[in-house]
């Protein structure tokens, strides 16, 4: 990046930082700025992450170019309220990662030698631990899973959980052990359901979706990007039945339904 580039950059996020402050400023700000904290902001950032994520699905540039720059909006409305509590700043923010990043790749700031991308991954979780000891725990993979989950939704926690088991000797020696336990896993919540046991079943449907997740890490498919292809499927074979149907939904037949659901199918091919 060139002296002309940077200073333009650095010029480029003051301004912002400046914007996002007035906004936050006690007299002349906004109220709905004003009023919130790190608590009330959780949903907005949740919601920028997933529109990101959308955008990246999408292949759309302009809009993945907004919504980052509506996450960043995010990340320096936190930093701005922190500040204010005279806790951290953004600077503090970009510092921290910086060192961060630096730290957990020798190989690339200490010359070290070439390695392998499973060499790094193993390299980057034994630096990560040593940044958080636990002192004398008898229990140190579990503690430290427990760490890493809490803040993850539990389809994401139970791949993380799987993928550290795995690496810890809890794995299949092959995929038809994996497909029995599910099919085990599909009886007892039958069971379960038809001996009007909600609680167990719930039990066992999470026991369902644990196995269909190590199905998915086993043959390294993404259990998000599959899920998110149906919700996107379906919506447009919704989509086309609600053109092309006479007459509201909700009054269909079912053999209808499934006649223009087998149509959309076809015509959308997928």
């Amino acid at each position: 990046m060139t002296n002309t580039n940077q200073i333009n950059l650095d010029k480029k996020i003051n301004k912002l930082l400046e914007v996002v402050s007035d906004l936050r400023d006690p007299i002349k700000g906004c109220p709905w700025d004003l009023k919130q904290t790190h608590l009330s902001l959780i949903p907005y950032v949740l919601e920028e992450a997933y529109e990101v994520a959308h955008a990246i699905r999408e292949d759309n540039p302009n809009e993945l170019k907004e919504e980052l720059g509506d996450l960043l909006l995010q990340i320096i409305l936190h930093a701005q309220i922190a500040k204010e509590k005279n806790l951290f700043d953004m600077g503090d923010i970009i510092e921290i990662i910086t060192e961060k990043l630096i730290r957990r790749h020798p190989h690339v700031f200490q010359k070290k030698a070439t390695v392998s991308i499973k060499e790094v991954e193993y390299s980057w979780e034994k630096i990560k631990n040593q940044e958080r000891p636990l002192n004398n725990s008898k229990t140190p993979i579990s503690d430290r899973l427990k760490l890493k989950i809490r803040p993850q939704p539990s389809t994401k926690a139970a791949l993380i959980i799987s993928k550290k088991a795995s690496k810890n000797g809890f794995e299949w020696e092959k995929s038809d052990q994996i497909w029995e336990k599910l099919y085990e896993e599909l009886e007892e919540l039958k069971d379960a359901l038809k001996a009007d046991q909600y609680s167990k079943a719930e039990a066992e449907i999470g026991d369902v979706l644990f196995t269909l997740i190590n199905i998915a890490r086993w043959h390294k498919i993404s259990i998000e990007e599959g899920l998110a292809k149906t919700n996107k499927r379906f919506l447009e074979r919704l989509n086309y039945i609600e053109e092309n149907i006479e007459g509201e939904l909700h009054s269909q037949s079912k053999k209808n339904l499934e006649k223009f659901w087998e149509l959309a199918k076809i015509n959308l091919k997928h």
